[in-house]
């Protein structure tokens, strides 16, 4: 019978400078239309979904389930060149287009994670057509480490990770990711935590300039956020489309430009969802998790993700000396060896087909027989729960 794994309770975060709380998790079993699981914090759990039609083979019903091919999708999965009885982590299940493409290789397994409950919950019509080769878990993705070891897996085959919010979550009004329609400042990947709104309630005028200028990289940071300070002083701002309009007014645009909303709204959602914290850790999870021959495929879409994967793999890549002209150092062992020496990028036809693609950049490495490399520490910037708790 198939089965995922679902937190039970407030996943919330644990102090200290390495890492994100871990959410606690338990078993969901599908019974018809019904999935339910009794936890011992919150009791008994039910969720009423769409009944899952019947039917077994992967492969008759793979062609029928089209709702999400991912960006770069054909060549992340290339390059995990995927072999009968491999492991695979998929970090950001999303839609399960990945992991679609990975079990469309006999014999594989693979361990689906996502924090969005919604992504899970549409992943159940593909657990079902995997076999039992699909797991599924609702978590952030720099626990796959932990995940894999509660899985009984040591070492896997492969990772891939899509990094970012996906085009379901930016078309969902109500989720907030987007100022294009209007709906609740939200902004949540997950279901649980502080929204968008409630830091646009507290954070004073200086955290909101520099959470907007170093993740949102907006250069008119100071002003858009002296106008939220203004604007919250007469009523509180609780709607993406409220907030677009505040930034409109400061940030003006040339025709043709992006909208003048787009870099603030991409500051909030990251510092909310803490997501280069969270792929920082990721990277090195998988690090961890990959048997030698492993290989690490990320798929990022603005500069400030792809420079974070571009320096991990740079960093454990490394094989040649320092400088002649300073004291030698010795340096770790290569941990990866990069497989793309310059970033994959959508071709034309696939940026036609779908313009959120333009960005994409993919880079991938395999994994050495060398330890692990230590952490690096997570970098000084703003921090949600200092925000929140007043600096």
């Amino acid at each position: 019978m198939a089965a995922l794994q679902i937190p039970s309770g407030h996943p919330g975060f644990s102090p200290g400078s390495r890492g994100i709380g871990k959410p606690a998790c338990f078993r969901f079993r599908l019974q018809g239309a019904i999935w339910s699981g009794n936890s011992r914090r919150n009791g008994l759990a039910r969720f009423q979904f769409p009944k899952i039609s019947r039917g077994r083979g992967l492969g008759r019903r793979m062609s029928a389930d089209v709702r999400h091919i991912p960006v770069l999708g054909r060549e992340a999965v290339e390059m995990l060149a995927p072999r009968d009885g491999g492991v695979y982590v998929d970090a950001t299940f999303g839609a399960g287009g990945y992991s679609r493409m990975i079990l469309g290789t006999a014999g594989t397994r693979v361990i689906g994670i996502d924090r969005d409950r919604t992504a899970v919950a549409g992943g159940f019509d593909l657990v079902e057509q995997s076999d039992g080769r699909l797991t599924l878990v609702e978590d952030r993705f720099s626990h796959l480490a932990e995940i894999c070891a509660a899985e009984g897996v040591e070492a896997v085959d492969g990772v891939v990770m899509d990094v970012g919010v996906s085009s379901m979550q930016l078309d969902q009004a109500g989720r907030g990711f987007s100022f294009r329609s209007d709906g609740p400042l939200d902004m949540r990947m997950g279901s649980a935590g502080l929204t968008a709104a409630d830091v646009i309630a507290k954070a004073s005028e200086a955290e909101l300039a520099d959470i907007i200028y170093i993740f949102g990289e907006e250069r008119h940071s100071r002003a858009v956020a002296r106008a939220i300070v203004a604007a919250r002083k007469e009523t509180p701002i609780a709607t993406t489309r409220a907030l677009a309009d505040i930034v409109a007014r400061v940030v003006r645009s040339k025709p043709g430009d992006i909208h003048p909303a787009t870099r603030t709204f991409q500051g909030l959602r990251i510092f909310v969802n803490e997501e280069l914290d969270e792929l920082h850790l990721a990277l090195e999870a998988a690090e961890r998790v990959l048997r030698p021959g492993g290989r690490l495929a990320v798929v990022s879409f603005h500069s400030l993700e792809d420079r974070i994967v571009k320096d991990f793999f740079n960093a454990r890549g490394k094989t040649g000396g320092g400088s002649r002209h300073l004291p030698e150092v010795k340096q770790a062992a290569p941990s990866f060896k990069l497989l793309t020496r310059r970033p994959v990028t959508p071709d034309e036809e696939e940026v036609a087909a779908n313009p959120r693609a333009r960005s994409a950049k993919l880079r991938a490495a395999e994994r050495t027989d060398a330890p692990a490399h230590a952490g690096e520490g997570l970098p000084a910037w703003p921090r949600l729960s200092d925000v929140m708790r007043g600096g």
